[in-house]
């Protein structure tokens, strides 16, 4: 059995053309990434389980909403407001009254929180606020909106961070704004961040629901959500448990056992597992709120409330999980002719699974380094499917060892076999191993990176980027690594 933990905390003017050019939204991309970590945007949502069906914004987070600086005289299209107009993005255009997770807010007094990928200096922060009586179930516009901000924050052309220009990090300081008194309900807050070095701006949109008080009216506090992010089976149980200030409270935990498939399903177990606590307690309750107030339990994210007296401050999920006994994966049939030609090699191999899996792969050389010789990861679907790994070595006997995790995280299986390179290698030269002497790097300095393989640093002027020390950077590895470096 395989157990799964997660904490619930609580977490004007006239309007120009729209058209939004693709060339320098793609010229931007690789520059600034940036997401509202708190309230979490529509996009972090998704990352974190909250928001279903969001496409490549599950991943992306940071990438969602880049689009020409402007709004609202320019800038991005109407209808095209989450997403920044960016195909990839496109589900988080999808707008009804149900559709996405929403943030409750106790307190008119908020703190917004950024998240930087890739930072960059800041021209200025803005917040917009969807009017009263705006229509929740159709697509974002700019009259789904106030057109003057309630809250901005002047970054004066700084960076927003204490890390270099490019790198990861927090926010320096948080935004503090005042919700404005007559909001309340569902609203969706446009949060929109300049950036000072480029004509970009970033537009991250959350949904909240403005309870405005430091706890409802009825006297029921956010505590956490059941989030149901994948499917059980027959057997598998889930556990709701309750914190309070001693530990977990037995009183006022629930626990469900899925009968079936069915109601194995993502939805299916929320809604179960929601109408069984509102079956049972009386100081706590699941579901989401309704215009009339009332707390119903609904077939996805469900947000769990407590009363002060039953003293529960928050509630942790507890996934028991059966192994699928019956999952199976092996390498199919290896090869015997693999051939280096100066020590490198595109290499095939079949793996044959019976579920879909998340495959890695590693290849080790004759002398059984810890460093693999080549490396891959590939989400692969039930049968056989054949993999390419780029191998750089030299002649001799290899162990290819696989691992294979089930999707649903539950199951885990692995297999190994010896590989016989033949052909020629090809010698390593290289300056450092990285990232040893990073802030030395410069045109020209040859690296061995972690995946076995040596990068050069690129001429200037992108020959800079070498020192920053980001895994976006990491040579073969990070996300923007060919921004900087030449494989060699």
């Amino acid at each position: 059995m395989k157990r799964k933990m997660s904490a619930l905390g609580k977490a004007s003017g006239c309007v120009s053309s729209l058209a939004v050019i693709a060339a320098l939204v793609a010229s931007q991309h690789v520059a600034a990434h940036g997401y509202l970590n708190d309230p979490p945007s529509r996009a972090f949502a998704c990352q974190k389980g909250l928001n279903n069906d969001c496409g490549q914004a599950q991943y992306e987070p940071q990438s969602v909403g880049e689009t020409t600086k402007g709004f609202p005289n320019g800038g991005v299209a109407d209808g095209k407001i989450a997403s920044g107009g960016i195909a990839l993005f496109s589900p988080l255009d999808i707008q009804s009254a149900s559709r996405w997770y929403k943030t409750e807010i106790t307190d008119r007094t908020i703190n917004f929180d950024w998240y930087y990928r890739a930072t960059h200096p800041a021209t200025k922060y803005e917040y917009f606020i969807t009017r009263n009586g705006w229509n929740a179930n159709q697509a974002l516009t700019r009259a789904s909106f106030d057109l003057t901000p309630f809250c901005s924050v002047d970054a004066g052309g700084r960076l927003p961070t204490d890390q270099p220009q490019g790198s990861d990090g927090p926010a320096r300081e948080k935004h503090p704004c005042e919700i404005p008194a007559d909001k309340s309900g569902y609203h969706v807050i446009l949060g929109m961040w300049t950036v000072a070095d480029t004509g970009g701006a970033f537009h991250n949109v959350v949904d909240v629901n403005i309870v405005a008080e430091e706890q409802a009216p009825d006297g029921w506090k956010t505590v956490g959500n059941i989030t149901p992010t994948q499917a059980l089976l027959a057997g598998d149980k889930v556990k709701a448990r309750a914190m309070t200030g001693e530990g977990e409270s037995a009183e006022y935990s629930t626990e469900i056992t899925i009968a079936d498939s069915e109601e194995g399903k993502p939805e299916n177990w929320s809604f179960k597992l929601a109408e069984q606590i509102n079956r049972s307690q009386t100081l706590v309750r699941a579901g989401v709120r309704g215009e009339d107030g009332a707390i119903e339990p609904i077939k996805g994210v469900n947000q769990l409330f407590a009363k002060a007296e039953s003293g529960v401050n928050r509630y942790e999920l507890d996934v028991l999980m059966q192994e699928d006994a019956d999952a199976s994966m092996r390498i199919s049939a290896i090869g015997t002719n693999f051939e280096l030609k100066e020590g490198r090699l595109a290499m095939p191999f079949p793996v044959l699974t019976n579920r879909k899996m998340d495959i890695k792969a590693e290849l080790f050389d004759a002398a059984n380094n810890p460093v693999p010789v080549g490396t891959l990861t590939q989400l692969v679907e039930a049968g056989s499917t054949w993999l390419n790994m780029d191998v750089h070595s030299e002649p001799g006997i290899h162990q290819l060892k696989l691992i294979g995790v089930t999707v649903d995280g539950r199951t885990t299986r692995q297999d190994l076999a010896s590989v016989e390179l033949g052909g020629e290698g090809g010698s390593q030269d290289y300056d450092f191993k990285y990232p040893q002497g990073i802030a030395s790097y410069q045109p020209g300095t040859k690296v061995l990176s972690r995946d076995g393989n040596v990068y050069e640093c690129k001429p200037l002027p992108v020959g800079d980027w070498c020192k920053i020390d980001s895994h976006h950077y990491v040579p073969g590895v990070g996300s923007s690594w060919t921004d900087a470096w030449i494989a060699k």
